[in-house]
């Protein structure tokens, strides 16, 4: 069996020190989903696909004819096809061999290479950023499922909350800060003699290195932990990956109500991110709103979510995981049904709902996240936060088909919008009725005084 990291010292100061460098790899990555994914490749890269599309306005990637318009959304589709098909064996294979920091190193830096390679991204090379996309995306999910998985073992019981709130909370900074830069660099790039494709092209480079750079304080200070079982090469870790994951989905039979907490998150979550991807076209398309007003509520959004989760952190350590995250779902609910009734042409209101957005947003997943890790059978940390993790890439189509339908049926993307209050009020009713203490009791696992 291979040697672990020595413990030295306290080992509550050690598991600080821990703590402590796990909160940097929220810094780490939190650029690639703020700066990369929600403000400028979307934009960027369809614009690239337009400048190769033929006279019909098609691009014809492996021969199959694309709308320029649609690349960017089948990118991402593609991507998280195959991270749903990845994160699970993945997972699989790093409870099985023990190993997962050299797996969140592939991971992270498999990613950030995609990420700094798109500066190559120019004139009518949209086959390259699709790659670049799809590879940089799917090794993003891969070391969010291992990064999550060192949650149950660098803190107590008690301690989660505040740990996977802090964490949530480093990467809201990270991402206001390079977002707050990559702002200054975009809307200034002529005073700067740098031309706009030039400066969007460097803002998504430089997310690329932000991650590889700050990844290296985690991989410094977390340790592996000793496992039972090992597997001996490559090959044999993933032919017992996948032997692995099949026992894994028999056995959450034996945990319904793990699975009942799977199902409620599922639902929320899927809500929060629809929210999270439309608000900004319900900012423009109904309320008439410019993109600079709605890349500043973004900023917002990122500044205000660093507060919001420190605070449902601290709420969650007095009244419980539980209760909070319910909370949580009460105000997701009446911001979105406010959200129906802005009008139009207001970009204060609109500012006013992204503070609401703000402050919710990141306490819901961070607390999310701790009240799952008391639910997980000890071992098999990876194991289970890739399917907590595929509860939300594999469903992230139900939201904006629901948000499509609507607005297809209604002609209103206020109906559209409101629509989506179905998810928080169906993943309210199903997480009431989980009981966590007895949820993580049943699968051996030691319950806090407060959850």
């Amino acid at each position: 069996m291979e040697a672990t990291e020595e413990r030295t010292g306290d080992p509550s100061a050690e598991r600080r020190r821990e703590q402590r460098g796990w909160y940097f790899y929220d810094w780490a990555n939190s650029v690639f989903a703020t700066s990369v994914l929600t403000v400028f490749l979307g934009p960027y890269l369809t614009e690239v696909a337009k400048s190769a599309a033929d006279a019909e306005g098609y691009v014809r990637p492996l021969g199959i004819p694309v709308a320029a318009g649609s690349f960017f959304a089948y990118a991402v589709s593609v991507s998280v096809l195959l991270s749903v098909l990845v994160m699970p064996l993945a997972g699989a294979v790093a409870d099985r061999s023990g190993r997962k920091k050299p797996m969140l190193a592939v991971s992270a830096y498999v990613g950030a290479a995609a990420t700094t390679g798109m500066f190559f991204l120019d004139g009518d090379r949209y086959l390259l950023g699709g790659a670049l996309l799809v590879v940089a995306n799917v090794a993003f999910a891969v070391s969010v499922v291992v990064y999550n998985a060192f949650l149950p073992q660098i803190a107590e019981p008690h301690e989660r909350d505040g740990v996977s709130a802090r964490g949530w909370a480093f990467g809201y900074v990270s991402g206001a800060l390079v977002l707050a830069l990559d702002l200054g660099l975009f809307l200034g790039h002529e005073s700067l003699g740098v031309e706009e494709s030039t400066a969007v092209r460097i803002c998504l480079a430089t997310a690329g290195m932000w991650w590889g750079v700050f990844t290296l304080v985690p991989l410094r200070r977390l340790r592996e932990r000793a496992v039972a079982r090992r597997g001996g090469s490559a090959a044999g870790a993933l032919g017992g990956g996948w032997r692995q994951l099949l026992s894994t989905l028999r056995e959450l039979r034996a945990y319904p109500l793990t699975l009942l907490f799977l199902l409620a998150y599922l639902l929320y979550n899927d809500g929060i991110q629809t929210v999270i991807t439309q608000a900004s076209v319900y900012g423009a398309e109904e309320l008439g709103l410019d993109q600079t007003t709605l890349i500043g509520a973004i900023l917002l959004v990122q500044v205000l979510a660093i507060g919001g989760a420190l605070l449902l952190g601290r709420l969650a350590d007095r009244y419980g995981a539980k209760r909070t995250v319910l909370g949580s779902l009460v105000a997701w609910t009446a911001t979105v049904t406010a959200g129906y009734f802005l009008p139009a042409g207001a970009p204060g209101w609109f500012f006013v709902l992204a503070a609401a957005i703000g402050l919710v947003l990141g306490g819901s997943q961070a607390i999310s996240r701790s009240l799952f890790s008391h639910l997980i059978p000890a071992g098999k940390e990876a194991e289970y936060f890739s399917l907590y993790e595929v509860s939300d890439r594999g469903t992230s189509w139900l939201g904006p088909l629901l948000f499509g339908l609507a607005y297809q049926l209604t002609g209103s993307y206020r109906v559209a919008i409101l629509s989506l209050v179905v998810f928080f009020a169906l993943g309210f009713a199903l997480l009431l009725r989980v009981p966590i203490r007895r949820a993580a009791a049943a699968v051996g696992n030691r319950v806090p005084e407060r959850i």
